[in-house]
């Protein structure tokens, strides 16, 4: 039985999986393009997630772009069957590394098929739709042409099941009009709190949150009571904050990503770790104080 267990487990389309995951973005090279900075390292990483218990792992071929799912591949292939894939399309990267929408059928379709090629599968596990109405945060706008796109390819066995990434509350419901969600993918952590309100609805109706940057992406999250209630319980500060994501609620899925394997060890060590409820409360405080 692996430590990890101990973060819980909830539930990802048909599958089971732990809480506590790993997020593939930073095994591309900087600013998410181009190659790793070392090769061996990604793979070593990869492979040392999988061994201490990590059955959740989340990438897109918009990483590299391709190089995240090559890596994947080659670290893993062929798959343990407890093992779940979870990627992203609705987006290309230019030759400038730039992020640009890729809505279209024709875009999509291609999407689904370079990451069932790249990562060396028949089907996609799980396929989030990445809204790109507003690069920098959700924003209203229809996702019926693009999630009709992507209920079809499920229909044909290419995908399980689909997940939104980047969206609001609205476009999660207008979004199972056409299809089951099984999963929302969106920007969250101790100082970014806007879906607060949105978690609990997800949590009543079952359905996982993953936040992507829950140690603040580009910009870590730095605090004077983060790092004083880390330095009270004998753990870093970045292990206090996604501790503090577990506890936050029980749909949370944890995807932390890191190219480094004494990084990986200090992430999966939160499965250890539980914030007494004083702690808690001076976190819960940050939000209002991103200058604390």
């Amino acid at each position: 039985m692996s430590h990890l267990e101990k973060s819980g487990t909830f539930t990802l389309g048909d599958r089971t999986v732990k809480r506590l995951g790993y997020g593939a973005m930073q095994l591309a090279g900087k600013g998410v393009f181009g190659p790793p900075k070392d090769h061996n390292e990604a793979i070593a990483v990869l492979r040392e997630a999988v061994e201490s218990g990590v059955d959740h792992i989340d990438t897109s071929d918009f990483y590299g772009p391709h190089v995240t799912n090559q890596i994947i591949r080659e670290a893993l292939h062929p798959y343990r069957d407890d093992l779940v894939i979870v990627t992203k399309i609705g987006a290309t990267r230019g030759a400038d590394a730039s992020w640009n929408p890729a809505f279209s059928k024709e875009a999509l379709t291609q999407a689904i098929h370079d990451n069932l090629k790249n990562l060396g599968l028949d089907v996609v596990e799980v396929v989030n739709l990445r809204a790109m109405f507003d690069v920098h945060g959700p924003a209203e706008g229809s996702l019926e042409e693009p999630l009709t796109v992507l209920a079809d390819l499920q229909r044909q066995g290419l995908v399980n099941h689909v997940g939104l990434s980047n969206v609001t509350p609205k476009q999660v419901a207008d979004g199972r009009k056409i299809t089951q969600i099984v999963c929302v993918q969106n920007q969250y952590n101790l100082a970014h709190r806007e879906d607060d309100a949105f978690i609990d609805q997800l949590a009543a109706e079952g359905t996982a949150y993953v936040p992507f940057f829950p140690l603040g992406g580009f910009s870590p999250l730095q605090s004077s009571t983060l790092s004083d209630v880390a330095a009270r319980i004998g753990a870093t500060p970045l292990q206090v904050a996604l501790a503090w994501l577990l506890q936050r609620a029980p749909n949370i899925l944890l995807i932390p990503g890191t190219s480094s394997r004494g990084h990986l060890r200090e992430n999966l060590a939160v499965a250890d770790l539980v914030l007494p409820a004083d702690a808690i409360l001076e976190l819960d405080g940050i939000a209002g104080d991103k200058a604390a």
